[in-house]
């Protein structure tokens, strides 16, 4: 399960209305992010924790681009090549409408592929299918009058197979949030990786574009490389990342996918820390699990 987690959160414009239209979340990244929770065998158990029970006021973009109420698995359609189960969305929408309803209505956008071998950060870059394919459903999402507010990014397992790839994991990660953030059509504004809608520092400034990349350090992986690219996750430097290390959190029986009880922890920890992000400033945060 190495996972690398990013939350990319959009604040609206001073000069569109915030309170019409979807609060519009991507979901982007590999396995770990489509939902292996509760898989054995290849075949889904169907439990579904309270944390991540649908809600009216959550919906998911279909794989035929129609909205409906989201329930998990919400990759179900998307990664089609695998059998996908609970995955960290739903629990980390149904806390944010929790902490903070004026949110709502959220609307979340499936786009990871993990399938039966996982995705690199290559098959991401700009110009990919998987790249065009993230783009053209973040364009046709907004297009009824949402605005996109975030991403969660969730990646990195299939990168520690070869010492190469793990190396070459940070720029290509970097070149991918700088082409995602001008390709959504905001290159110069200011990035924060998370989904609530902040003030900027100066009260005396109108609301603002912002991005807080929410990272989820890797805590298994596919290959020995892990460390190296546990190691680029942690640390990039671009503006407004954040990171949340999901070591400690349980694994399957694979120990590589993360467990259902896994991600009924992770979706209200990435919600947390965005939320505590927001009362205490941007100031630059790293959140790990810690065991209860």
């Amino acid at each position: 399960m190495l996972a690398f987690l990013c939350l990319v959160l959009h604040l609206a414009s001073a000069y569109g209305s915030t309170s019409k239209g979807k609060t519009i979340i991507l979901l982007a990244g590999q396995s770990n992010m489509s939902g292996r929770g509760g898989v054995h065998n290849n075949t889904w158990d169907g439990v579904v924790p309270l944390q991540s029970q649908p809600n009216p006021s959550i919906l998911r973009l279909t794989a035929n681009l129609t909205w409906v109420e989201a329930r998990e698995p919400l990759h179900k359609d998307i990664d089609v090549h695998a059998t996908c189960g609970v995955g960290p969305g739903m629990a980390f929408a149904n806390r944010l409408l929790q902490r903070d309803p004026g949110l709502g209505p959220l609307g979340l956008v499936p786009c990871a592929v993990g399938g039966p071998r996982g995705t690199s950060i290559s098959e991401w870059g700009r110009g990919t299918f998987l790249y065009k394919q993230l783009l053209m459903r973040a364009k046709v999402a907004r297009r009824d009058g949402g605005s996109i507010r975030g991403m969660l990014w969730y990646q990195g397992e299939s990168d520690t197979v070869s010492e190469v790839d793990a190396r070459m994991y940070k720029i290509r990660l970097v070149n991918l949030f700088r082409n995602l953030r001008a390709d959504l059509g905001t290159p110069s504004l200011p990035i924060v990786l998370g989904t609530l809608i902040l003030r900027d520092a100066s009260e005396s400034l109108p609301y603002v574009h912002r991005t807080i990349f929410y990272e989820v350090a890797i805590a298994s992986a596919n290959g020995p490389y892990i460390e190296i690219v546990r190691k680029a996750q942690l640390g990039i430097t671009l503006p407004k990342v954040r990171c949340v290390d999901a070591k400690g959190l349980p694994l399957l029986e694979d120990k590589r996918h993360l467990s259902t009880l896994a991600q009924e922890r992770l979706g209200p920890m990435l919600a947390d820390a965005f939320l505590t992000l927001k009362r205490c400033g941007l100031t630059k945060q790293k959140y790990a699990y810690q065991s209860l």
